[in-house]
């Protein structure tokens, strides 16, 4: 095996290679993605695939043999209930407890609801570049891709029961079954329950008596097989069945799901092959601790993030340090996408076979297309900049940029970036939150003592050093606190509780600019 790197996905490739045994890395290796097509598209279906790929990468470029992505789309789960942010919300009520694939679509355009949901997910997916095999549960079965596993799961269903209802609450006990038969009167899977299992012949026989939530069975009784479509399996079983049928080596999953995983790991050894390689990560937050979550609303999606910065900083943010816990708020743009640059500014430096070993040989590409930045300026900087000058048009942003650091000119896609999405972002989530207070009679001496300093031709050629060391000689020449006065600056003069050091904001907007602003907010507001 090539060198080792300290990178997480090279980490879970090396668990991949060893979990080939004797026979170290298999010549190809697949990988499994799962989407539950009951909703659009979101940023934990982005972060899942984003992950995985990077494993994927890290295992060829350890071993040189080939991997495939499977994203599989569980298009026969039933509809639980209705999302709130889709069209047509009666339909779609009378069709609850029905396979996804067997819905009309409310948007009116596709197949069906799970054809609308899937293609939305492909159009996400290869918008981003992903490489993956889309494979539809409905296809799956009805194509008797899991036939030899259903087979297994119907003779041991003794065994599989003596996994699962030790894990069930007493009352969800009586009349499990793995197997999910779908009623060919009414169609429902959610209201059916097996009476009898015929496993020589792969039949069962069910009744569609059951309650689920509101909608009750159509009380038909019957017998399908298990083969074919004829019948679905339930969660922890189908997780073990795509393993065994589809020859899975690697998923990721949720820390949620790790007893689920623990399950259908148990499930696939029953059925004779070994469980694939997992690695569970942890949840996104939003700003308040608590899960994000499609139906809440509550977070960021996809969408938003790209809004304000590039994909690539939503990627970096995902890629660090996937076993943590992630606040995923909009307060958090601006840091990732510093640190995101800040990356880009020292990835030439690392030595070539260490390169691996950045979230940036990951992100891009294996390292095939980081881009360049040699520039100081970053996310919070163009945000300060804006604040100070009032929300300027975007040319005069990019001629204050370049007069403070004339390297970003060799950068103009990063440039345009930053100024266009920076606007954007001050516009929404700094401007609107602006709260301005009037200096006090003790602040309006500090403030013009600043501004005399600001205002001598001496001080034009100050470092950000120099300049921020004036306001500790001014708040100590009047027997203030400096960091009372700093507080001043940033609720006077910018409208905000906390800001950026005031050196090197002074630098960024000029001091001929800083002393505007305590005319416009100190000076004309006290007279």
């Amino acid at each position: 095996m090539a060198a080792k790197y300290k990178s997480w996905p090279f980490k879970e490739a090396e668990r991949i290679i060893k979990a080939g045994g004797r026979d170290g890395a298999p010549s190809t290796v697949v990988l499994e993605t799962g989407f539950g097509p009951s909703g659009l598209p979101h940023i934990g279906t982005f972060a899942e695939v984003a992950r995985t790929t990077w494993v994927r990468r890290a295992y060829e470029h350890l071993t040189g043999h080939q991997t495939e992505l499977i994203a599989f789309c569980d298009d026969l789960d039933g509809l639980r209930k209705v999302p709130g942010n889709l069209p047509n919300q009666e339909m779609l009520a009378e069709h609850l407890g029905k396979p996804l694939s067997d819905i009309p679509d409310p948007y009116g355009c596709c197949d069906s609801f799970s054809g609308h949901m899937i293609n939305r997910l492909k159009a996400f997916l290869d918008e981003f570049g992903f490489e993956y095999t889309l494979c539809r549960s409905s296809d799956a079965y009805r194509q008797g891709v899991f036939n030899d596993g259903l087979r297994i799961l119907l003779n041991k269903v003794d065994d599989v029961l003596a996994i699962i209802l030790p894990t069930l609450k007493e009352e969800n006990r009586q009349g499990w079954s793995p197997f999910l038969p779908k009623c060919e009167q009414c169609a429902r899977i959610y209201t059916t329950r097996v009476t009898g299992y015929h496993p020589a012949d792969c039949l069962i026989d069910y009744a569609c008596d059951g309650v689920f939530g509101e909608v009750n069975g159509c009380g038909h009784q019957g017998q399908t097989s298990v083969l074919d479509g004829g019948a679905k399996t339930g969660w922890k079983v189908d997780w073990a069945l795509r393993w065994y049928c589809l020859d899975i080596n690697y998923e990721m999953y949720g820390k949620d799901l790790i007893p689920s995983a623990e399950l259908s790991a148990k499930i696939v050894r029953l059925m004779g092959k070994r469980p694939p390689s997992g690695f569970f990560y942890e949840l996104f937050l939003d700003e308040n601790g608590e899960k994000i979550s499609k139906s809440k609303g509550n977070g960021v999606s996809v969408e938003q993030w790209i809004n304000y910065a590039p994909v690539e900083s939503l990627a970096y943010f995902i890629f660090r340090e996937p076993r943590q816990a992630k606040k995923l708020y909009f307060g958090m743009i601006p840091r990732a996408m510093d640190e995101y640059l800040d990356q880009l500014r020292r990835y030439p430096e690392i030595q070539d076979d260490k390169k691996p070993n950045s979230p940036l040989w990951h992100i891009h590409q294996t390292g095939q297309q980081v881009p360049e930045y040699g520039s100081s300026i970053n996310f919070t900087m163009v945000n300060n900049l804006v604040s100070a000058l009032g929300k300027p048009e975007p040319q005069l942003l990019r001629d204050f940029l370049g007069r403070y650091d004339d390297r970003i000119a060799d950068h103009p896609t990063i440039l345009d970036t930053l100024v266009d999405k920076g606007l954007r972002y001050y516009s929404d989530h700094i401007l609107p939150s602006k709260v301005y207070r009037p200096a006090t009679g003790a602040e309006e001496v500090l403030f013009r003592a600043l501004a005399d300093k600001l205002s001598d031709p001496a001080t034009s050629g100050f470092s950000e050093k120099e300049l921020q060391s004036l306001v500790f000689d001014i708040a100590r020449a009047h027997e203030t606190e400096p960091k009372a006065f700093f507080s001043a600056i940033y609720q006077v003069l910018l409208g905000q509780q906390q800001g950026p050091r005031f050196g090197s904001f002074a630098k960024l907007v000029g001091v001929e600019r800083v002393c505007e602003l305590i005319a416009e907010y100190v000076t004309q507001t006290q007279t």
